[in-house]
């Protein structure tokens, strides 16, 4: 009874707001109102397609899958959702082998980084791809789990916190120390002794990553995602970071390869971005995102 109350009120109250606005600003009026209904008809399950129990994400994934008059039909989002809630791992794993392969690509674009042949498809996109598919998503389904199973049934404020803590402090280092030993070993690290350096040198600042974007990711994932969302949010979150983070590291390592061999003019073969001689930006160990959470 409580909670019809106040899902009514929240109705009532989005109603009066949108009319009032209305009235102030008439040249947005059919926007605002048509917004408020959505989220009103969300909101009480009358929307196609939609639950009612998130109406703001609902009422936005109606808007992406193909608007008003498509909801309830199997969208893309819809259709996403449905795979994850039946081959959950596999849904991830071809998720995050998927993103991580192209952030990979679009990072040596961003960045002028092309191999010996002029391509910017270098041997890290696959390498990269298997990464995201095999490791990544994996141990974030397994850790996501864990978090969800801990803390269930849990909505208060404290737990919340103690959510976010959990994340921040025990699961975000694990993932940030296989992410930095998986980034060694591909580029290039064979010995123990060279895999623990690139750990050592990186796993602060992978961490201040980590502390800044996960509590902000968790918080907004805690009061508007599903929980089987939660994996692939964090990954396009991470895949959106992790791109600017991987492109301004090349663009350094490049920089600064050119400016050892040539001083700092900086030739560079064919006028793009690979150098001549020398080691190319995959012989170091990248600083990159923080990894799908």
């Amino acid at each position: 009874m409580s909670l019809k109350i106040e899902r009514d009120t929240v109705q009532q109250t989005i109603s009066n707001v949108a009319q009032g606005h209305s009235q102030q600003h008439h040249g947005h009026k059919s926007i605002v109102g048509a917004t408020a209904a959505a989220i009103t008809e969300a909101a009480s399950g009358n929307l196609p397609g939609t639950s009612g129990k998130h109406p703001i994400s609902e009422v936005v994934g109606t808007a992406i899958t193909g608007g008003r008059q498509n909801a309830g039909t199997k969208g893309y989002l819809a259709a996403y959702i449905k795979q994850l809630e039946d081959h959950p791992l596999r849904t991830k794993m071809l998720t995050a082998g998927t993103l991580a392969g192209t952030q990979e690509l679009i990072a040596s674009w961003l960045a002028k980084d092309r191999n010996k042949h002029g391509n910017y498809f270098t041997s890290r996109v696959p390498k990269m791809a298997t990464y995201g598919a095999l490791v990544s998503a994996p141990l974030g389904h397994f850790l996501i789990w864990f978090l969800q199973k801990t803390f269930k049934g849990r909505t208060s404020l404290k737990a919340k916190i103690m959510q976010i803590l959990v994340s921040n402090l025990l699961i975000a280092p694990i993932q940030n120390t296989v992410y930095l030993t998986a980034m060694a070993l591909i580029a290039g690290a064979r010995t123990f002794h060279q895999v623990r350096a690139t750990v050592r040198v990186g796993f602060w600042k992978v961490m201040r990553v980590s502390w800044i974007t996960s509590p902000i990711c968790l918080a907004f994932a805690q009061k508007f995602l599903p929980e089987n969302a939660w994996v692939p949010f964090f990954n396009l979150v991470s895949f959106v970071i992790g791109t600017y983070i991987n492109t301004v590291t090349k663009k350094k390592r490049l920089a600064a390869l050119r400016k050892k061999h040539f001083g700092d003019g900086g030739r560079t073969a064919g006028g793009g971005g690979s150098t001549i001689g020398g080691g190319r930006p995959e012989d170091y160990p990248p600083m990159g995102p923080n990894p799908p959470y």
